[in-house]
């Protein structure tokens, strides 16, 4: 099989270009002997994924974060209702690995991820923006979350995942001034609605291992919808536990529901709504999200997935 290794050296505070040797035996491994090129800043893994991909390459392999992963899924096109021509394969080496979570593969050894891997089709979720079109392959988001991813990707993050996420979250919350919106899901639910955060959900974590979304799927057509609704700072100091856990749902302050479009329409002219997409910022309210279902293979240690 013809395939491109593509790989982010910064990844993991710089650590996946320093100890690159050790990593890529570990690729290898998983995935199979395949060329390698290394991004060199962001935009870079779309624009090589997309080329690859012309030239027929069959395998994209993502080195790195979240954020390689989504840039490397936004290289395909998905452009009919057939999934797209070449397979996705993750390996997690970045700060967050939320999407690896998702799929079974964060904290594994290369040989146990090696022994267990399969193709199988999923979904794609797709947000529509100020900022245009993106595709996402775990969770979307508005509100105090794109602040947060803000804070957390322009801070360092040398202290891991969970700590920056939530050193992150924490100065979100504190600025982050709750916004009245307009929320659609498909036709069986509109509301107008004060809240913090909604997250908008194909994988199940986001933030560093919250479990935001704990009965998400990759693969049923649908988007699970998690919103938070007028809480602060100390909802998260007081529940925190229960968000990483995935419990939160049997909040009075969280409401959970499904479907395969949301819209939301800020109720303020002078609206500021922040929207990020697999971690990455994706400009601001009015946005839609909806899913496109099957359309992409991945590469993944089935046997050991939540999804």
């Amino acid at each position: 099989m013809r395939g491109l290794i593509v790989a982010n050296p910064a990844a993991a505070a710089g650590s996946v270009g320093k100890r690159w040797n050790d990593h890529v035996r570990d690729v290898h491994a998983c995935f199979g002997v395949h060329e390698v090129a290394f991004t060199g800043g962001p935009g870079d893994a779309t624009s090589i994924v997309r080329r690859a991909i012309a030239d027929g390459a069959e395998r994209i392999v993502a080195v790195g974060g979240d954020g390689t992963v989504n840039e490397c899924l936004n290289g395909f096109t998905f452009a009919d209702n057939t999934p797209a021509s070449a397979q996705l394969a993750v390996f997690p080496l970045g700060t967050g690995g939320d999407f690896a979570r998702s799929i079974g593969m964060r904290d594994a050894a290369a040989e146990r991820l090696a022994a267990s891997i399969e193709e199988r089709i999923i979904d794609v979720g797709r947000v529509t923006s100020s900022a245009g079109d993106r595709y996402f392959l775990n969770v979307a988001s508005f509100g105090a979350s794109g602040l947060v991813v803000e804070k957390v990707n322009t801070t360092s993050k040398r202290f891991g995942a969970k700590t920056s996420f939530m050193l992150g979250t924490l100065k979100g919350l504190t600025q982050y001034k709750n916004q009245r919106v307009r929320l659609r899901i498909d036709d069986s639910f509109e509301e107008e609605i004060l809240t913090n955060t909604v997250a908008v959900a194909n994988g199940r974590y986001f933030g560093g291992g919250m479990k935001v979304a704990p009965d998400a799927s990759l693969a049923d057509g649908q988007l699970d919808v998690v919103v938070i609704g007028d809480i602060g700072v100390g909802f998260f100091v007081r529940h925190s536990g229960k968000i990483y856990a995935g419990t939160h749902g049997t909040l009075p302050e969280v409401r959970m529901m499904r479907g395969a479009a949301v819209t939301v329409t800020p109720l303020s002219s002078d609206s500021n709504i922040p929207v990020d997409c697999d971690g990455e910022q994706m400009g601001r309210a009015p946005v839609r999200f909806d899913v496109l279902p099957r359309r992409l293979k991945l590469v993944a240690p089935w046997t050991r997935a939540e999804a």
